[in-house]
């Protein structure tokens, strides 16, 4: 295995378990505790987690963000494939948004080149849509949070009153039944809040492990939700639920 790839899954098993011990990574990954501990190193310093006496621990956004970075290798098979399924539903000439959530990041890079007009608060979305001259990129400005890449806060809510857009395509941090949309982060969650309203249709991207939780600022409830992309790691209820809601719901592998 290559150090990235090992250093990409210590990031995901961080974020998953909580905490590891460098026993376990060093047996899981078949190479000494010292090659382990010096992963560990390099990945605090890139403020992917924190070490702890004997292993790492996550990064615990309370209500703050996590790094990009972090967020990339987060369940990211299953982002990149609700990704590439919601790519279909982008159709020549039409207006979306894109927001700041990775999933959206793996739509950008999936998109094919062709005539768009793509409005974002992220720098990664917009860098990603930059090679593709028939894509228009309207990029909001705002207050730029540093670990997401993404602009907030005022003048970013202002700009997307400006505008109207055929769909929406954002994550959220989790995903409640009864509760709908939340976020870690209070202005990310009025930004997110504002490009649904500003869309004839919102298509929620969120994997499964982001189901049957509340997260800290509140979004918007399951009602203003027109389509739902998550992974086939879902369980069963949360899919009865949107098959007696009559929404359009898809799971990918």
């Amino acid at each position: 295995m290559l150090v990235a790839e090992r250093q990409r899954k210590i990031v995901e098993l961080v974020n998953e378990r909580a905490s590891v011990r460098v026993t376990e990574l060093s047996s899981l990954f078949h190479v000494t505790e010292e090659t382990i501990r010096r992963d560990l190193e390099k990945l605090e310093k890139e403020q992917l987690l924190h070490r702890s006496h004997g292993g790492a621990v996550r990064i615990e956004e309370g209500a703050t963000e996590i790094a990009h970075e972090a967020r990339e290798v987060m369940h990211m098979q299953q982002k990149q494939a609700i990704a590439r399924a919601a790519v279909a539903d982008i159709h020549t000439g039409e207006r979306i948004i894109l927001d700041a959530s990775t999933t959206a990041w793996y739509m950008a890079k999936e998109l094919p080149n062709m005539p768009l007009t793509i409005i974002t608060n992220s720098i990664k979305v917009a860098l990603a849509c930059s090679t593709k001259d028939q894509i228009r990129v309207i990029s909001l400005g705002g207050q730029l949070l540093s670990k997401s890449l993404s602009f907030v806060g005022p003048l970013t809510e202002r700009s997307l009153t400006t505008y109207y857009v055929d769909k929406t395509f954002l994550s959220c941090k989790s995903v409640h039944l009864e509760h709908g949309l939340s976020d870690s982060n209070e202005q990310q969650a009025i930004v997110k809040k504002q490009m649904i309203e500003i869309a004839g249709q919102t298509i929620l991207l969120a994997d499964s492990s982001k189901f049957g939780k509340r997260a800290f600022a509140t979004i918007t409830g399951l009602n203003k939700i027109s389509k739902v992309y998550t992974d086939t790691g879902i369980d069963s209820i949360t899919r009865s639920y949107f098959e007696k809601q009559n929404m359009e719901f898809q799971a990918v592998n």
